[in-house]
């Protein structure tokens, strides 16, 4: 093999080494990006280089335009350096954050205090000064978060609710566990892994009372992780919801700061699903799915100090009078109900935002409601809610399905465009103060500007290290479902010198689309490319390329779909070019689920796939998750068959192609016992494959070492196998 070289200012490291260093080029980029309700402030973490994983904690004055360092961590923890707990570790793993130092924070609406978590302690930081102080606390802190008067500070620690004072005074537990399965204050897995729910509580608007999840994980079986490289260590015991048993039992409580509490009511016999809970100055929403996320409610409860639902509304109520829940939405879907970052949330004025989907099969758009009334206009895809504000609603959306514009919809339906140009946008507001983080296909940078008032007053210096190069990428539309693909040739390849390889890199599945008008999505696939082959990255149905109809187009059948789409892809771009394309040297390779599309691959298509690696790939779906995998394939119980369809074990004796197959041994997501009895499977059906432990790895292989190695024997793998 001949890598690509690039220097990096010290010492000469190939592009795989660069590209986990830098976590994909993602070090050095300012995130987490807050602006203070008066605008005068953004607040945001990022590290000091691009090579650096420690996150700081920076203040950009809007006013003057400059920006100022409020906390780096090293200077806090010393020699010591920093250690999380097995708690604060699986919620990084959940969350896929495989940085260090400070990953997150929580401010007061008008920025004068900044709390977060340090190696399990909690900190407070006054934004003015700089000033940073260790509070004194009550085991590991998991999520501080500041009330919205800038007075005390929840966090979650050893099961319990904990809060304290800014100035470090009255520590004290809310809420305790009574038992070693119940957990205040944190999403249950299944809601931090599926639902896009990281949080366990919400603060009042006042301060004077939260909103507290608590579950009890003993319904839910035990699963156990071992280390096989250190027999000398105990499995470790995890509570795994496979698909068709038991979830954690969730409950959602009222908590006052003198530690009264009650139970806000609802039927969590048919909605045990708690998906969404936000609070704001008019009220509290919440949203419900049932098991098979068929049917949702949404509801208001009454809280004190709470608005009460307007009148004219049309609601019903649950629960003990007083207490009890109003319904303000409540729908069914015959597929399953779709879950929207930031909804559903209520206006200003106390209407209900949510959304609807309408049009016909194929072109369907999800729009933003308020009160059940669509105001974003049809054929623009809303993808996100960031904020709500008095001027309207900052949300992500699509009306082209490889670019994300930012824009605020107006309560009268009026769209604001606030990105401009083709690429990928998100952002933040406050007051007259509008971020925009964007990124365009020919640039593999990020750019974050600043507007006051309408206008550019700077820039969130982005200290990522440079990409070697720029990808070549051509974005193309492709076979008679018009799918959306990308190509990326090698940089020196002239156009119909020669046929090359082919490496078909999918995604496939829900939840992610790798088909984007950004370059840095495509660094890794240029590097590959670079190495003698043409890698095609294609997004199919199931993907949230097209809306929602694009996506229910799975649903009982994620087998032939998502693989029939990876193979019309194909085709299409060999059809456009011919001269640079072979067909007869086609490998494969992915992660996840697209470890699970390239083994299905090279088992149900060896006529089109010569070679595959399958990273993590899920083999078996009823080893799987309760909520992700009954979403598309129902309960096992009741459709075995499907799970059958699109499980790979009973295909192992159809395997003719060469196949790697890569696992992490400490993945707690997609646990090695998928690889493990697919590969048991094709010894006994005699079937040569190749196995590749990651020991001590989860999920995310981000060691850099283990990740440069990885690469490099995967593009090994598929050249020798492709000849």
């Amino acid at each position: 093999m001949n890598p690509t070289f690039v220097d990096d200012g010290a010492t000469r490291d190939s592009f795989p080494r660069l590209f986990a260093r830098t976590q994909r080029f993602t070090l050095g980029v300012p995130r987490n990006i807050t602006v203070t309700s008066d605008g005068a402030t953004v607040l945001f973490v990022r590290s000091v280089s691009g090579v650096d994983r420690t996150g700081c904690l920076w203040a950009f004055d809007v006013e003057a335009g400059t920006e100022r360092l409020l906390v780096d961590p090293r200077k806090l923890t010393g020699d010591a350096g920093e250690e999380l707990s097995a708690a604060e570790r699986a919620r990084r793993e959940r969350a896929r954050e495989s940085a260090a130092g400070i990953v997150a924070y929580s401010a007061d609406p008008a920025g004068t205090v900044a709390v977060f978590a340090l190696s399990g302690s909690l900190w407070a930081c006054r934004v003015k000064t700089g000033e940073t102080h260790c509070l004194p606390t009550q085991g590991a802190v998991i999520d501080p978060r500041i009330d919205p008067t800038g007075r005390r500070i929840a966090y979650a620690s050893s099961g319990a609710l904990r809060v304290i004072g800014v100035d470090g005074a009255g520590d004290r537990a809310l809420v305790e566990s009574d038992s070693g399965t119940v957990v205040w204050g944190q999403a249950e897995f299944v809601a931090a892994e599926e639902m896009d729910r990281a949080r366990g509580f919400w603060w009042a608007p006042d301060g004077a009372s939260l909103l507290v999840e608590r579950y009890d994980e003993a319904p839910v079986q035990v699963w156990y992780i071992a280390d096989p490289a250190h027999p000398d260590r105990q499995p470790a015991p995890q509570r795994y919801p496979a698909a068709g048993t038991a979830n954690a039992d969730v409950t959602l409580w009222h908590v006052t700061l003198d530690g009264a509490r009650h139970q806000i009511p609802w039927d969590m016999d048919g909605f045990p699903y708690l998906a969404r809970v936000s609070w704001s100055d008019v009220g509290a929403v919440l949203q419900v799915l049932s098991r098979d996320q068929r049917r949702a409610q949404i509801l208001r409860p009454h809280l004190p100090g709470a608005a009460a639902v307007p009148a004219e509304r049309d609601v019903a109520a649950q629960g003990e009078p007083g207490r009890a829940c109003e319904i303000v939405d409540q729908r069914t879907d015959s597929a399953w109900i779709d879950l929207v970052p930031g909804l559903p949330a209520l206006a200003p004025d106390g209407r209900l935002l949510s959304d609807i989907t309408d049009g016909e099969a194929g072109v369907s758009t999800r729009r933003l409601t308020i009160d059940g009334a669509a105001i974003s206009p049809p054929g623009l895809q809303l993808l996100a809610v960031l904020d709500v504000v008095d001027s309207g609603v900052l949300a992500t959306v699509s009306a082209d399905p490889v670019e994300q514009q930012l824009v605020l919809i107006g309560y009268d339906g009026t769209v604001r465009e606030l990105s401009s140009g083709p690429g990928v946008h998100s952002g933040a507001i406050g007051g007259e103060t509008v971020v925009i983080a964007g990124s365009r296909l020919d640039d593999a940078a990020t750019t974050i500007t600043v507007s006051s008032h309408g206008t550019p007053v700077g820039e969130l210096r982005s200290l990522a290290e440079p990409a070697p190069f720029t990808p070549r990428v051509t974005m193309l539309t492709v076979g008679e479902r018009d799918l959306r693909a990308a190509l990326v040739l090698p940089r020196g390849h002239r156009p119909g010198s020669a046929r090359l390889p082919v490496i078909m890199a999918p995604y496939g599945g829900p939840h992610a689309q790798q088909v984007r008008a950004s370059g840095r999505l495509f660094l890794q696939a240029q590097w590959l490319a670079d190495q003698g082959f043409a890698v095609i990255v294609a997004d199919g149905r199931g993907t949230p390329a097209r809306g929602p109809a694009w996506e229910r187009e799975i649903r009982n059948d994620f087998a032939s779909v998502t693989l029939a789409d990876q193979v019309d892809a194909l085709a299409g771009v060999a059809e456009r070019y011919p001269d640079d394309i072979d067909t007869a040297r086609v490998g494969i390779m992915g992660w996840s689920y697209g470890g699970y599309l390239s083994a299905l691959a090279v088992l149900d298509r060896p006529d089109v796939f010569h070679a595959a690696v399958a990273g993590a790939p899920v083999t078996d779906w009823a080893l799987y998750d309760t909520c992700y995998t009954e979403r598309y394939l129902g309960d096992p119980a009741d459709q075995p068959d499907v799970y059958r369809r699109n499980s790979l074990i009973d295909r192992a004796p159809a395997l003719t192609r060469p196949l790697m197959l890569i696992h992490g041994l400490a993945d707690d997501n997609v646990v090695v016992a998928h690889t493990l009895r697919l590969s048991a499977a094709l010894l006994a059906a005699g079937k040569p494959h190749q196995v590749l432990p990651l020991t001590g790895m989860t999920h995310m292989a981000s060691d850099e070492v283990v990740a440069e190695n990885l690469l490099l024997a995967q593009v090994e793998f598929l050249r020798r196998s492709l000849g």
